[in-house]
């Protein structure tokens, strides 16, 4: 066959491709039990970084496992489901959000109106966690996601026992404009959450992510965190998440806590 021969050209053209195709996949299927274990390792560092509990070097598995204590609550209730009630999808360490929240056994779908995360369906459990010093309980991990600009954050609030208090706030996986919306991830503006009120005095929500900068000398500056600069949609779905999940999403959760005599006020 001629080097010249339009044959030839094609047949090359499919062995490369054939090729790539085979070295491609042998990748992808070798390397996703390491990328799995990576995501989990991500997340639990985001669980420790919400809590402010991780240092750069150390081991996260361990301090996890020393810090952390998981429970599964169903939302409509509030109550936490005792282990006997775990099956394989509603277990706390191995929750996927993402399965659950489009399982139509394990969710409900929201309509337009109740839905300002734009998440579309609600799990009816969800994750909680523990941040433990000896038998005491010092912070909720409470997880949350929504839609931002481009993508659907994933993340986690810290509450102090106090149930008002944010002790951290992070993201674990999201696809926003890097410089923009991706500055979610920028520890200066997470540190912004640190210390804000969630709640006033009296049980109501009125964290707020606001546009621009809060004004120091603003009463109200304590509920309040800085919006993202020159990010207006992104801003407004982080606003809009936080408060769905504190307000809508764990308030039964929260009320129950709330009514025990172990909760700090």
């Amino acid at each position: 066959m001629s080097n010249d021969s339009t044959s030839k050209t094609l047949l090359v053209a499919l062995g490369v491709c054939l090729v790539c195709s085979v070295l491609v996949a042998t990748a992808a299927v070798t390397l996703k039990p390491m990328q799995e274990a990576n995501r989990e390792r991500d997340k639990l560092r985001n669980i420790l970084l919400a809590g402010n509990l991780y240092e750069k070097g150390m081991d996260t598995k361990r301090l996890y496992a020393e810090r952390i204590r998981s429970r599964l609550v169903e939302l409509e209730s509030g109550r936490i489901l005792p282990e006997s009630e775990h099956t394989n999808a509603l277990n706390p360490e191995t929750f996927d959000i993402q399965a659950v929240s489009k399982d139509p056994d394990l969710s409900n779908t929201i309509s337009r109106d109740a839905d300002p995360a734009d998440i579309d369906r609600l799990p009816r459990y969800m994750p909680v966690f523990e941040v433990t010093d000896g038998d005491s309980v010092t912070q909720l991990i409470l997880p949350v996601y929504g839609k931002g600009l481009w993508s659907t954050l994933y993340g986690f609030v810290a509450l102090d026992r106090d149930l008002r208090t944010i002790r951290g706030f992070t993201f674990y996986e999201h696809g926003e404009t890097p410089g923009l919306g991706g500055e979610v991830d920028n520890p200066n503006w997470k540190r912004l959450w640190i210390g804000k009120q969630a709640f006033d005095a009296d049980g109501a929500l009125r964290i707020r992510v606001v546009k621009g900068s809060v004004a120091p000398d603003d009463p109200d500056a304590r509920y309040k965190v800085d919006g993202l600069s020159g990010s207006t949609l992104t801003t407004r779905g982080v606003d809009n998440l936080v408060r769905f999940w504190l307000g809508e999403g764990y308030r039964p959760f929260l009320d129950r806590l709330a009514a025990s005599p172990d909760v700090s006020p």
